[in-house]
């Protein structure tokens, strides 16, 4: 296979991936962030390895661009205790008992839809009276999807598709509501 026809195939892929939304979730998962955000709720966005790197960009960008509160509980000291303490399948469950309160917002990322952490993350959540966003790819029957209030999935088994896809419609939320200036 030649570089260029690899590169135009893979891109090409990636863009069929990101453009197979619906436009009608994005609009209700915005709708889910104003919502909290006017109710002075706070947002928490989290993830494991690629997706933990989304996590932090996000909340970053929800925080700096559109001045909504926006957290991750990535921070390795916190991370590390709760795994510690309490075993990492439970780690950011036990983050979420600590930090949110009802009203507040998870939105949780998962490839696979499958890590325990972030599976046991949502049931921890609804037990509070949080709101759910996810994100997954993989299989289309995956537990994390069945777990959110809005559920955005991506067709794909491969790694980098999902996580690329992820980002970009987490951040096209950013930038709608930057733009709107809600």
């Amino acid at each position: 296979m030649k570089i260029n026809d690899y590169f135009g195939d893979y891109l090409k892929a990636l863009n069929e991936k990101i453009s197979n939304v619906d436009n009608d979730q994005l609009a209700a998962a915005a709708a889910l962030i104003v919502d909290t955000s006017e109710k002075l709720g706070n947002i928490y966005i989290l993830g494991n390895g690629g997706s933990a790197s989304i996590a932090s960009h996000a909340s970053i960008d929800f925080t700096k661009y559109v001045g909504i509160n926006a957290l991750t509980f990535s921070d390795s000291s916190l991370l590390t205790c709760f795994a510690n303490d309490f075993g990492y399948e439970h780690a950011f469950e036990k983050a979420i008992e600590f930090y949110a309160k009802p009203g507040d917002l998870l939105i949780l990322i998962s490839s696979s839809g499958e890590s325990e952490n972030i599976i046991n993350s949502a049931l921890k959540a609804r037990e509070i009276g949080l709101n759910i966003i996810t994100f997954s790819g993989f299989s289309s029957n995956n537990r994390l999807r069945a777990l959110g209030d809005e559920n955005f999935w991506v067709e794909s088994k491969t790694y980098n598709f999902v996580e690329n896809v992820h980002q970009v419609w987490l951040l096209s939320l950013v930038d709608f509501l930057k733009k709107t200036e809600f």
